[in-house]
C-alpha cells in the first residue's frame, strides 16, 4: 500500500467512525425526531448542515473541473451563479414562510394549503428529483474510492451505500443533522488546505482568490497557444440563451430543492430559519469562491506538465488516474506525443474526466500524501452529507405523506419510524444502483436534478405562499406539467437516452427553467376557472406573511381549526395534528 492510499484509509476509518458514533448517539424514538430533528437545532449548527447538504459531490468533486476542463471558464461560471443565486431566492421568498406554516415535509406543506391530490404529485416529484440527484453522490462515493483505495467503482458505492444506511436510517434527521455538521468541518478543512497551499506555490500568494487572479494572464496565454478558446472568453462555448436559462435553472431549482428546504423546518423557530440561511451562506461561500481557484490552478499544472510529454513519459499522477480510467489519452496522429491543440476532452488526444480535478489537484501540484488523503475524505463527505438528506426526503415522502397520509393514518409512532427506516433502506439501495449507473458525470446529473426541482415545486411553493387565490387543481395541474414535459425533454435530449438537440438548441441542463414558466403559465390559467381556496386558508396564507404570530396561524400550527373551515367540506381530511 502506497503512503497515498495509507493516509486516505487513515482518514476515512477516523471521519466514518466519527459519522456513525454521532448518529448512534443522536438515535431518535420519534417522528418529530426523525423528520426534523425536533425543531431544536441552533441556527450556526442548522446552517453548517445546510451547507454540507448543500456541497455535495457535485460542488466538491465536480465543479472545478467543469469550470476549468468541461468549459473555458467563463462558461462554468453558471454554476457559481446558479448555486449561490439559489439561496438567496429561498431564504427571502420561501424558507421563513413555510416555516412559520409548520408541517414536516415540501409534499405535507403542498397537501395541507391545496389537496390530496397535489400532496401525490409533490410526492412523485420528490421522489423523481431526489433519485436523480442522488444518483450523482453515490457516483462520486465510487470515484473517490476507486481512485484512493484501489477497489472497483461498485464495490466503492456499496461501502457508501453501508456507511449511509447505518447513520441515516437510525439517526434520522437528528443523526443526520450533526452528522452534517461533522462533515461540513471535514469537507471545507480538505478543499482548503490545498488550495492555499497550491496558491502559495505557484503565485507566492497564500490567498487563493488572489492568487488566481495573478495567473489569468499566463492561463489566457497557454489556452491560446494550444489553440483553445481563450478562459475568460465569453460565450465561446455556450450561447447567450443557454446561459442564461441554465443559471436562471439552478437558481430557481436551489429554492425548488426539497432537500434543502426541510433543513428550515429543523431551525427552533421562524426567526432561527432566516439566521440558518444567513449561516449557511457564509459557510458555502468558502467553498464556492475557493473553487474557481481550484479549477484555474489545476489547468494551469496540467498545461504546463502534460502537452509535449511522450505518452510512456508522464508523471505519477496522470499515470494512476490513467490506469483508473479517469484519464483517457489516444496518440491520434502516432508521434508518441501527447498533443492539446485543438482541444481537450473526448475525441482529441487528452481527456480529463471533470470529475478528478479537485482530487487530483493536490497530486498535480505534488503535494504530501497526508493533504492528498484528506482531500479525499473531503470528498467522500461531501457526497455522503449529500445523499444522506436526499433520502430521507425519499423516506418521508413514503412513510409520512403516502403511508401515514393515505394508508393507515391510525399508524402508532413506532410503526411509522419503522416504515420510514424500511423506505430508507429501499431507497438506499436504488441510489445504489444508480450511482453504479449514472446517466452522466457527477455535476451533470445533479443539474438535471435542480431542472426538476425548478419545474416542479418552485411555482408551486412561490405561489401558495404569495398567491391566495391559487387553487388546488391548479397547482396540481400545473406541478405535474412542469414536471412531464421537462423530464421528457431531458430524456429527449441526453446523450446516452435520445441525443437530440432539441428546441432552439436548449441544453437538457438549461430546459428547467422554461419548464418552471409552464408550471406558472398552467397554474394561474386553471386557478382562473376552477373552485377557490376557502376565505379562512385564504387569509391564513396572508398572515403566514406578516412578522409576528397572528392567532390564525397558531391555530394551525397546533391543529386547532376545522378542517372544513379550512379546506372546505369535499377536501380530503388530514389526519394529522402534529407540527415540528
Amino acid at each position: 500500500m502506497g503512503a497515498v492510499q495509507a493516509w486516505t484509509l487513515v482518514f476515512v476509518v477516523i471521519t466514518f467512525s466519527l459519522y456513525i458514533y454521532i448518529a448512534y448517539a443522536s438515535k431518535v424514538k420519534d417522528t418529530a425526531g426523525f423528520y426534523v430533528a425536533g425543531g431544536g437545532i441552533p441556527a450556526p449548527a442548522n446552517g453548517a448542515a445546510i451547507a454540507a447538504d448543500w456541497m455535495s459531490a457535485a460542488s466538491f468533486i465536480s465543479m472545478a473541473g467543469i469550470i476549468a476542463f468541461s468549459s473555458n471558464g467563463y462558461a462554468g461560471s453558471v454554476y457559481l451563479m446558479g448555486w449561490t443565486g439559489g439561496y438567496v431566492l429561498l431564504a427571502l421568498l420561501l424558507a421563513p414562510y413555510l416555516r412559520k406554516f409548520g408541517k414536516f415535509t415540501v409534499p405535507e406543506f403542498v397537501g395541507d394549503r391545496f389537496s390530496e391530490t397535489a400532496r401525490i404529485i409533490a410526492v412523485i416529484s420528490a421522489i423523481v428529483v431526489s433519485f436523480v440527484y442522488v444518483a450523482g453522490q453515490m457516483a462520486g462515493v465510487g470515484l473517490v474510492f476507486q481512485r484512493f483505495l484501489g477497489v472497483n467503482q461498485t464495490l466503492g458505492v456499496v461501502i457508501g451505500m453501508a456507511i449511509v444506511f447505518a447513520y441515516a436510517v437510525f439517526g434520522g434527521m437528528k443523526g443526520i443533522t450533526w452528522t452534517q455538521v461533522t462533515q461540513y468541518s471535514v469537507l471545507i478543512v480538505a478543499y482548503l488546505i490545498p488550495a492555499v497551499a497550491i496558491s502559495q506555490k505557484l503565485t507566492g500568494i497564500p490567498i487563493p482568490q488572489i492568487g488566481f487572479g495573478q495567473i489569468m494572464g499566463e492561463l489566457n496565454a497557454l489556452q491560446t497557444e494550444f489553440g483553445l478558446d481563450a478562459y475568460t472568453g465569453a460565450f465561446t462555448q455556450m450561447n447567450m440563451l443557454n446561459m442564461f436559462l441554465m443559471t436562471a435553472t439552478l437558481m430557481f431549482g436551489t429554492a425548488g430543492l426539497p432537500h434543502v428546504i426541510v433543513r428550515f423546518y429543523t431551525a427552533r423557530s421562524v426567526r432561527a430559519a432566516r439566521f440558518s440561511a444567513l449561516w449557511a451562506l457564509f459557510f458555502i461561500s468558502l467553498l464556492y469562491l475557493t473553487a474557481p481557484a481550484i479549477g484555474a490552478f489545476s489547468k494551469f499544472n496540467v498545461l504546463n506538465q502534460i502537452p509535449g510529454t511522450g505518452v510512456d513519459d508522464v508523471p505519477d499522477w496522470f499515470a494512476s488516474w490513467r490506469d483508473v480510467g479517469l484519464i483517457t489519452v489516444d496518440d491520434l496522429n502516432g508521434n508518441g506525443i501527447i498533443d492539446v491543440v485543438g482541444g481537450l476532452g473526448e475525441g482529441t488526444e487528452l481527456a480529463i474526466n471533470n470529475d478528478i480535478v479537485v482530487l487530483a489537484a493536490p497530486e498535480i501540484a505534488a503535494l504530501p500524501a497526508p493533504i492528498i488523503g484528506l482531500v479525499a475524505a473531503g470528498g467522500l463527505a461531501a457526497a455522503l452529507s449529500t445523499a444522506s438528506g436526499l433520502l430521507l426526503v425519499i423516506s418521508s415522502a413514503v412513510a409520512n405523506d403516502v403511508y401515514y397520509k393515505r394508508i393507515n393514518p391510525q399508524a402508532t409512532e413506532a410503526r411509522q419510524l419503522m416504515v420510514g427506516r424500511f423506505a430508507m433502506g429501499g431507497a438506499i439501495l436504488v441510489a445504489g444502483y444508480l450511482g453504479i449507473n449514472p446517466p452522466g458525470f457527477v455535476a451533470q446529473v445533479v443539474a438535471l436534478a435542480f431542472g426538476l426541482g425548478a419545474a416542479s415545486f418552485f411555482p408551486t411553493l412561490f405561489l401558495g405562499i404569495f398567491w391566495k387565490k391559487c387553487t388546488a387543481k391548479g397547482a396540481a395541474a400545473g406541478m405535474a406539467a412542469g414536471l412531464l414535459i421537462t423530464f421528457a425533454y431531458m430524456i429527449w435530449t441526453i446523450p446516452i437516452y435520445g441525443g437530440s438537440e432539441g428546441i432552439f438548441g436548449i441544453a437538457a441542463t438549461s430546459f428547467g427553467f422554461v419548464g418552471m414558466l409552464i408550471n406558472f403559465a398552467v397554474t394561474i390559467v386553471v386557478s382562473q376557472f376552477t373552485e377557490k381556496p376557502t376565505e379562512v386558508m385564504q387569509q391564513l396564507v396572508e398572515e403566514v406573511r406578516y412578522p409576528g404570530r397572528s392567532e390564525l396561524v397558531a391555530a394551525h400550527a397546533t391543529g386547532a381549526l376545522d378542517e372544513e373551515l379550512l379546506h372546505g367540506e369535499h377536501h380530503d381530511h388530514d389526519p394529522d395534528a402534529r407540527h415540528p
